[in-house]
């Protein structure tokens, strides 16, 4: 019981991240019906541009608490991320916006392959490691240092929370503010949206960067959970997190977060019991029979084709 309990705890640890990757996913597609394949790649830019941020603070400016040197990466990699994802948006897709419904996508995978390798170029094909913080743990039951002891660990605590708090906010954000009421009014009909005053271009843009700010987000606390990045992790992620969107109901902010918490406990849960070399298996055949029987999702709603 322990153990499945300690796994249960790793799984919404996982899936909180892939749920912060998912709103931009959603949030993009909701708004203007594309898959921005490219916004894993985007979380991966994120990752390196928190890692380079934190060493820089704390080996070469000598920063002492480890504490502000997070919140001060934390902030600095959602200005620059969001700042690429809005030149993103400004020359990969806005051009393509009125074309047919491939170039967007084409044009987005491309833009992954090219993000992936300027990193792969700049950074190196090898890990980059950072140095191991927050591993202080919580007991919550059996012996202290037990083998069969839950723990806890305060990062996987800080990387639930912040997803929570997140999540409301940007619930907030869409349902009772003007910029939300403009992303609905362009999601239901772009073109009656710009007819009575919606800047629909500024609201894409404004689209592209709350995904890239969550995106960054989601990239600080992974690299604060695993210590580890690589030039190809955008890509498992990413296509996890879409999956995440697609499962919880694509357009649906808190589908999006739900997907994601059910994709990190199924990929946990099967590798503990049954092996992790089917993991990614096991996940995509939920989305399967998920979308066999609910083809919206769990909490999408069913679309309606206009006439």
């Amino acid at each position: 019981m322990e153990n499945f309990v300690q796994q249960i705890i790793n799984g919404l640890t996982l899936g909180s991240i892939y749920g912060l990757i998912a709103i931009g996913y959603t949030m993009v597609f909701g708004i203007i019906g594309m898959v921005n394949f490219a916004h894993g790649d985007v979380f991966m830019v994120s990752t390196f541009i928190a890692l380079i941020l934190f060493l820089a603070l704390t080996q070469l400016l000598g920063l002492p608490s480890i504490y502000l040197a997070l919140f001060l990466v934390l902030v600095a990699a959602m200005v620059l991320t969001s700042l690429w994802s809005w030149a993103i948006e400004r020359v990969a897709y806005r051009p393509l916006r009125g074309s047919f419904r491939l170039a967007p996508l084409i044009s987005a995978i491309g833009m992954s392959i090219f993000l992936m390798n300027f990193v792969q170029v700049t950074q190196g094909p090898r890990n980059k490691p950072l140095p191991p913080m927050f591993n202080d743990v919580i007991q919550l039951s059996g012996l202290p240092g037990a083998a069969n002891g839950i723990t806890l660990a305060w990062k996987q605590i800080l990387i639930m929370a912040v997803t929570a708090v997140l999540l409301c906010v940007f619930w907030f954000v869409v349902q009772k503010t003007a910029l939300g009421r403009a992303q609905r009014a362009v999601e239901q009909d772009r073109r009656m949206a710009a007819l009575l005053g919606v800047d629909v271009n500024r609201t894409v843009s404004l689209t592209f960067v709350i995904g890239a700010a969550l995106a960054a987000v989601a990239g600080t606390l992974y690299l604060v959970q695993y210590g580890v990045v690589r030039f190809d992790d955008g890509f498992i992620p990413g296509v996890k997190a879409f999956t995440a969107a697609v499962l919880g109901g694509i357009g649906s902010i808190p589908g999006a977060v739900l997907g994601g918490l059910l994709i990190g406990l199924i990929e946990v849960l099967w590798s503990a019991y049954v092996s992790s070399d089917y993991k990614n298996v096991a996940a995509f055949s939920v989305l399967i029979v998920v979308l066999i029987f609910m083809p919206s999702g769990l909490l999408g709603r069913p679309e309606v084709e206009k006439v």
